[in-house]
């Protein structure tokens, strides 16, 4: 199989070189999804080797838009501000050459890792082995003919990674991966470690329970 790795980004040009520097493999294509920036994030990917795509706002969209246009026949979905691990191309491929496994994902670890930040990793890692719902930051990979036979990327305005891995565990195992995605600990740091915890929490929950993903979408922004 190749791989692809699909980035949506926006207003990330401080990021964005290291993310497509770590996803950069041997017959691995490494696609941007910007979404409008007003930034120079499109320019820097381009130049960190990435391909630049243009799609309109919105995580789910701008991953649509990267899976539909990617060449491989495996795909890996990475945030702007995350970095893969060395050996992840192959080791993600190893993981879906079994066919019971029908999806997979790395090892949550934010930078820089205060103690606040750990303890947020270790109560991940829980929610993942416990009920098996990793998110997007932990770089979720798949085959693409398993994305296409769940209808592809959810079209909702937040919470597309739960929603696509619950429809993915469905179709087969999971493959946890004990390499790490290195996060960005910014959005934790800024409003407070265990706050925007209990705020991610507040919105999977809601999301879960049937509250308007719309509404989650607002409340997520303020």
């Amino acid at each position: 199989m190749r791989l692809s790795v699909v980035i949506p980004a926006l207003d990330e040009a401080e990021r964005i070189a290291e993310a497509v520097a770590s996803a950069r493999a041997p017959d691995v294509e490494v696609i941007v999804v910007d979404g409008g920036s007003s930034d120079d994030t499109a320019t820097r990917a381009r130049n960190a080797g990435a391909r630049v795509l243009h799609a309109p706002r919105g995580r789910a969209r701008q991953l649509e838009a990267g899976a539909r246009e990617a060449r491989g026949d495996a795909l890996l979905f990475l945030h702007a501000d995350t970095r893969l691990p060395a050996g992840y191309a192959d080791a993600a491929l190893r993981a879906l050459a079994d066919p019971a496994v029908a999806f997979g994902a790395f090892r949550l670890r934010f930078e820089p890792r205060t103690r606040g930040m750990r303890w947020i990793e270790r109560l991940a890692r829980l929610r993942v082995r416990l009920l098996g719902l990793p998110y997007g930051d932990q770089a979720l990979f798949l085959r693409r003919e398993t994305l296409d036979a769940i209808g592809g990327i959810p079209q909702v305005p937040i919470l597309e990674d739960l929603d696509m891995v619950r429809a993915l565990k469905r179709r087969g195992r999971i493959a946890l991966l004990p390499l790490e995605a290195v996060t960005s600990a910014r959005r934790h740091l800024r409003g407070g470690p265990w706050r925007t915890a209990l705020r991610h929490l507040a919105i999977a929950l809601g999301g879960s329970l049937g509250v308007s993903r719309a509404r989650l979408a607002v409340w997520a922004r303020r």
